[in-house]
C-alpha cells in the first residue's frame, strides 16, 4: 500500500498508512524504507528524510546496502545542506554498490560540488554505465563553467564515452582538446583511440593513431583491439606483424586481440598457432580469456569436439561465458547431444539462467524434436525466471536510445512499432522467414 501511494505521488497517504502499519504493531523491514523515501527530496523534505533516517537507525537497517542507497538518493534531491548529510551516510557504509557510488557522485554533480564529485569518481573502483551518465554531467558543468579539464579528466570522459557508446560527446571532447590546443599526450591519444574504436569510427581512430609521434603498447594494442572487434582480423593481424617489426613485444591484452581478429575473421588454423606462440614463444600463459577466444573461434568454424577437449583439458575451471560459447556452437550447427552436456554444465554454475533452456530448446526446434522442446521450455519454467530480454541501441543526434522487446516507453514508439511493422510485412515479401527463437 505505502508503495502504491508512492508510485501515485500520493505522499501524505503513503505516511499515513506507515502510521497505521506502527500503530497496528507491524514492524518495518527493508522494503518499506525504500518507498518512503521516494516519496521524499525536495527541498522542503530536508527534516522528514533526517526522521526516516532515525527510524531507520534505531530499527538497525542501516546496515542493509539498499537502505542507505535509497537515503543518500533522497538526501542528495533535499540540495546543498542535504548532500553533506547524503556524503556523511556514504562514508560510514560497512558496503558500497555501483548504485551507492553513482548515486552520491549523481548528487555531487547536481549541488555542483564538482571537485568533491571528479576526487570520488577517481576513487571508484569499479565504473559502469551508471557512472558514465554521471561522468557525462560531470564533464558538461566543468565546461559551462570555464574550467580546462586536465589528462586524468579527458580520459575519464572518454573511457564513459567508449563504454556507453556516446560518440557524440567523444567528438566534442574532441573538438575541445583541438580548440583549446591542448598538447596530446600519449595517454590522451590512447584514450582517443579506443573511444572512438569502440565507437565504430575506425577511421578516425586509425588517423590518430598513424599521425601519434609516440607510440606505446597500449596504442597498438587499443587499435589492433579496435580492428578486430569490428570484423577486420586481417587489418588486426597486419598491425599485430607491424608492431612486432617496430620492437614491441605483445603482452597478454595484445593476443586478446589477435585471437578476437582470429575469430571473427574465421581464421582458425592461425588462431590456434597465435594462441600456442604465447607461452612458448613470449612466456605468456594462456588465461580464461584467451582460451574463451580459442574455444569461441573453433565453435564459429564447427570444430566442437575439439573446442571441447579444449575445455576439458584447461588448467582452470571453465565459466559460464565459456559454456555458453560452446552452447552457441552448439545452436549453430545443431548439436543436440553435444548442447544437453554442456546444459548441465551451465545449470550447475547457472542454475535459474532461463536463456540456457531457451538456446536448447531452440536447437530441439531446429531438429524438430518438439518433445524435447516442451520439455526445455517446462525447465525453463520452473527456474522461476523468465529470459533476458534482448536490447539494441542506436545513437541519434545527442543521445542513445535503448529499445528492448515490447516497451512501449520511448516517445516515438507508435512510430517505431509502425516502421517496424513496415518492415515485418517487407520481409514477408521477400519470403524471408526468421529463425524461431523462444
Amino acid at each position: 500500500m505505502i508503495r502504491a501511494h508512492v508510485h501515485n505521488s500520493q505522499t501524505a497517504q503513503a505516511f499515513a498508512i506507515f502510521l497505521l502499519m506502527q500503530d497496528s504493531g507491524v514492524y518495518p523491514d527493508n522494503f518499506t524504507y525504500p518507498f518512503l523515501l521516494k516519496a521524499c527530496g525536495g527541498q522542503n523534505d530536508l527534516n522528514l528524510v533526517k526522521m526516516i533516517h532515525n527510524h531507520i537507525v534505531k530499527f538497525g537497517f542501516n546496515s542493509d546496502i539498499y537502505v542507505p542507497n535509497a537515503l543518500i538518493d533522497s538526501y542528495s534531491r533535499c540540495g546543498l545542506v542535504g548532500v553533506d548529510a547524503a556524503k556523511k551516510v556514504f562514508c560510514v557504509m560497512d558496503e558500497r554498490d555501483t548504485v551507492s557510488w553513482n548515486t552520491m557522485i549523481g548528487g555531487l554533480v547536481k549541488a555542483n560540488r564538482l571537485s568533491d564529485a571528479r576526487r570520488l569518481f577517481d576513487e571508484m573502483p569499479e565504473r559502469d554505465m551508471g557512472l558514465a551518465k554521471e561522468a557525462v554531467d560531470l564533464y558538461e558543468q566543468m565546461e559551462e563553467l570555464g574550467f580546462r579539464p586536465d589528462d586524468g579528466a579527458i580520459i575519464s570522459i572518454l573511457a564513459a564515452c567508449a563504454q556507453s557508446g556516446l560518440l557524440w560527446l567523444g567528438k566534442r571532447v574532441h573538438q575541445s582538446i583541438q580548440r583549446n590546443r591542448y598538447e596530446c599526450s600519449t595517454l590522451v591519444e590512447n584514450a582517443l583511440i579506443d573511444m572512438y574504436a569502440k565507437c565504430g569510427s575506425l577511421n578516425k581512430a586509425l588517423n590518430i593513431f598513424n599521425k601519434m609521434c609516440k607510440k606505446d603498447l597500449v596504442s597498438w594494442n587499443a587499435m589492433i583491439h579496435g580492428l578486430a572487434m569490428h570484423g577486420h582480423g586481417s587489418e588486426a593481424l597486419d598491425l599485430f606483424s607491424k608492431m612486432k617489426q617496430e620492437g614491441f613485444a605483445p603482452d597478454k591484452v595484445t593476443f586478446v586481440g589477435v585471437l578476437c581478429a582470429c575469430t571473427h575473421g574465421g581464421y582458425a588454423d592461425e588462431g590456434i598457432q597465435y594462441f600456442y606462440t604465447m607461452e612458448r614463444d613470449y612466456g605468456i600463459p594462456p588465461e580464461i580469456e584467451h582460451y574463451g577466444c580459442v574455444i569461441d573461434l573453433l565453435g564459429r568454424v564447427g570444430r566442437l569436439q575439439e573446442a571441447f577437449r579444449l575445455v576439458r583439458t584447461m588448467p582452470v575451471e571453465p565459466n559460464v561465458i565459456i559454456w555458453g560459447a560452446i552452447l552457441g556452437a552448439c545452436r549453430l550447427y545443431n548439436a543436440v547431444e553435444l548442447a544437453q552436456d554442456v546444459l548441465k554444465h551451465l545449470v550447475r554454475l547457472e542454475p535459474q539462467n532461463a536463456g540456457n533452456y531457451s538456446m536448447l530448446s531452440n536447437i530441439y526446434a531446429a531438429t524438430g524434436n518438439w518433445a524435447g522442446v516442451a520439455d526445455a521450455r517446462l525447465k525453463m519454467k520452473n527456474t522461476g525466471n523468465e529470459k533476458p530480454s534482448g536490447a539494441s541501441s542506436i545513437e541519434l543526434e545527442d543521445g542513445v536510445h535503448e529499445f528492448t522487446v515490447k516497451n512501449a516507453s520511448h516517445p516515438a514508439c507508435d512510430k517505431i512499432y509502425q516502421m517496424v511493422d513496415g518492415l515485418s510485412a517487407h520481409i514477408q515479401k521477400v519470403d524471408y522467414s526468421p529463425d524461431a527463437i523462444c
